[in-house]
């Protein structure tokens, strides 16, 4: 493990400047910090480098310990210590992810009846055990043999999401010899309960590339290669289907995927195609019965269902329409029941349920009690039920877990999470309003503020955004927020274009030659809110991370004088030159997001907006921006040479802190509250800039 320097500087770091020429076919540009770019994270003077912006950071932030213990205090004290999620049954038991008081990790476990805790309970998987002595620890997907006997998990113990995958005999507790390396967190049974298909990651790209077949004592070195995916703009994933008779292998890009599928019972045969993979034909398949359910974009924009049996699934010509397409409606996900279907659905922005039987003939929409909300499916493991599980949130409602009868529309609460320290829904209120953008397009933002709010222009405003891949950034209760809303902060989420909020239409139009539109969105609901009376326009804070983060470094080189703070995490801000090397993680993943930079037109619109290469000579927010050392989604070294280019170029003296994290990657520190400690470092940096430090 990295071992810090004890020695605190007072000044701020100084990279030195060591030009670097980045050539492509539309020019050249310099780079005078590309030498912090250390793949092998091993490089002396890139660590001394990056030891003295953490210590740095230790100093800048040290008068705001006691705040940051406060902010945690609150935070960890609204958490109940020992919970869990509600059991499902698959299989003859009941699944459960469980805390305990005390413990940083989830305990995976299985049950005889579905609440009794001594109900022949018996652990998987004990995070705490298996973390004890691990600096970082991640538990990725875990399966179990279809006989209920074998268990095989993925876990991860340095955060660059390279999982190793581990066997044990349930029946004996016997831990397997078995051992499988460099693999992505997806892994499958197959019903002889001896073989396991996974997927291998390619160890320079971290893409997951190969799927192999692994038979309990075989030397893994000589698992088969099953199926290896050569086009490297796509991704893999395995799973079951819903009736557990095929083993699902699903292909997706950013505009096609293929579906191939596999007999459970059959682990040697090849994988058959569904629907060969097309450019611009994106599907997902699920089966049961005699009959595939298919969610297709085909001649339809938001998405349509069709059907196909076994035998006509191959041609879509055949194919039968349950629920059609709505220019209105974007179906994002469906579950298939014997007798029900239910549809997951955009409306306005919201996403909610629909149920219909299955011939998809509507039925009725699950009701909501809020303006802004977010309902999901949950678990539901076995078809043959007339009860729906699903799950409701909002700003102001703790996620809860309810069950409806989808034939009597009879409902359940199974569970609230419950939030301590005196949370009462009734003290806040949330807000759903729509901003004009520059161009006339409406946008949707979500408020939370507390009951004591007053509309006149003195709150402060937190202002948070993703906009990127047709993520939505949905108006779910986050009870950490709660600790800014109680100090008079204004929480907003802006859904700009970049998201799928409003459907296929709104993603398209923040993607590619359209980004720039997720950044004026942002801006101008920025204007907007200052200008309706419900923000101080002095004091307004921009956050986002990941790609979220690139949003925050490209609107605070448009616009930096609308902020008084930001905060960017694991900042995606060296767009072009991480998309011009093929080398680097994810990267050609990527291009239809973002655009081939090979390519003139796409070179020259993303270096207009990136944020690394956009920086210049001009006053700057405060800005805390995020990374963790072995982050292989956004290389630490982007984050570190943007704080390098700010700290040289800028022209105040608002603070600018890199806050790297050593032991930890792209979701930062592990664990169920030391992430909480991060959280609360955002809170007291804002507060501060705020003034509201008491």
């Amino acid at each position: 493990m990295y071992q810090p320097a004890k020695t605190v500087p007072t000044a701020p770091p100084s990279a030195e400047v060591r030009p670097h020429t980045i050539d492509s076919a539309h020019g050249s540009r310099i780079d005078n910090y590309y030498w912090l770019r250390d793949d092998e994270r091993s490089d002396p003077d890139v660590l001394t480098y990056l030891n003295a912006e953490k210590n740095y950071a230790d100093a800048q932030l040290a008068h705001l310990k006691p705040l940051q213990q406060n902010l945690y205090d609150e935070i960890v004290a609204r958490i109940k210590k020992d919970d869990a999620t509600v059991p499902y049954r698959h299989r003859g038991y009941y699944w459960l992810t469980r805390y305990e008081s005390g413990g940083e990790y989830p305990i995976h476990a299985r049950r005889t009846a579905p609440a009794e805790a001594d109900a022949g309970e018996e652990i998987l998987l004990d995070g705490n055990a298996l973390a004890a002595d691990a600096d970082y620890y991640s538990i990725g997907e875990y399966d179990v043999s279809p006989n209920g006997n074998l268990l095989a998990w993925a876990e991860d113990r340095v955060g660059r999401r390279l999982y190793t995958i581990r066997f044990r005999n349930l029946a004996t507790g016997e831990a397997l010899p078995d051992t499988l390396t460099g693999n992505q967190p997806s892994l499958v049974w197959a019903d002889d309960n001896r073989t396991l298909f996974y997927i291998e990651k390619d160890p320079q790209t971290l893409r997951g590339f190969r799927v192999r077949r692994h038979r309990l004592g075989q030397d893994p070195a000589a698992d088969p290669i099953v199926y290896e995916e050569t086009d490297d703009s796509f991704f893999l994933s395995l799973g079951r289907s819903a009736d557990d008779r095929f083993i699902m292998l699903h292909a997706s890009s950013t505009v096609a995927d293929e579906v191939r599928f596999l007999p459970a019972d059959r682990p040697e045969n090849a994988f058959d195609i569904l629907m060969p993979r097309k450019r611009d034909h994106e599907y997902d398949a699920d089966h049961l019965g005699d009959r595939w359910i298919i969610r297709t974009n085909w001649r339809a924009e938001n998405f349509r269902l069709m059907e196909a049996t076994d035998a006509d699934a191959g041609d879509r010509g055949r194919w039968q329409e349950l629920v059609p397409h709505d220019a209105a409606v974007y179906i994002s996900e469906f579950d298939v029941f014997d007798d029900f279907l239910v549809v997951a659905e955009r409306r306005g922005g919201l996403r909610t349920l629909r149920v219909m039987d299955r011939r998809g003939r509507p039925l009725f929409a699950v009701d909501a009690d809020d303006p802004a909300y977010v309902m999901d499916l949950e678990t539901n493991m076995e078809p043959d039920t007339e009860w729906l599980r699903y799950s409701y949130s909002s700003l102001t409602t703790p996620d809860t877990v309810y069950e409806i009868n989808m034939r009597t529309r009879e409902r359940r609460l199974l569970k609230q999470q419950p939030v301590l320290g005196g949370f009462a829904s009734a003290d806040y209120r949330s807000e759903r309003l729509w901003v004009d953008a520059r161009d006339g397009t409406s946008v949707p933002v979500s408020l939370l503020y507390h009951k004591s709010y007053r509309r006149d222009g003195t709150a402060p405003l937190y202002l948070y955004a993703y906009g990127a891949y047709g993520y939505s950034t949905d108006p779910a209760f986050e009870d950490e927020i709660l600790s800014l809303v109680d100090r008079g902060v204004v929480y907003a989420i802006a859904h700009v274009r970049g998201g799928q909020e409003l459907g296929r239409a709104w993603y398209e139009d923040g993607k590619l030659l359209n980004k720039t539109n997720t950044f004026t969105d942002f801006i101008d609901i920025t204007i907007r809110l200052g200008e309706r009376g419900y923000v101080d326009t002095t004091r307004i804070a921009a956050s986002g991370g990941s790609a979220g983060g690139l949003l925050v470094g490209a609107v605070v080189n448009m616009r930096p004088d609308l902020y008084r703070v930001a905060v960017a995490g694991v900042p995606f801000v060296d767009i072009v030159t991480t998309m011009l090397d093929t080398s680097i993680p994810l990267t050609t993943n990527e291009y239809d997001e973002w655009g081939n930079p090979t390519e003139r037109e796409y070179y020259r619109y993303m270096l207009n907006y990136s944020p690394y290469d956009n920086v210049s000579p001009r006053h700057y927010p405060a800005m805390l921006v995020t990374t963790g050392l072995w982050d292989s989604q956004v290389q630490y070294y982007e984050p570190a040479k943007w704080v390098a280019k700010l700290r040289a170029e800028k022209t105040d003296d608002n603070p600018l802190i890199l806050h790297i994290n050593m032991d930890a990657g792209h979701g930062g520190q592990s664990g169920r509250f030391r992430r909480n400690r991060e959280q609360a470092l955002e809170y007291a940096f804002v507060l501060d800039q705020f003034g509201l430090t008491d």
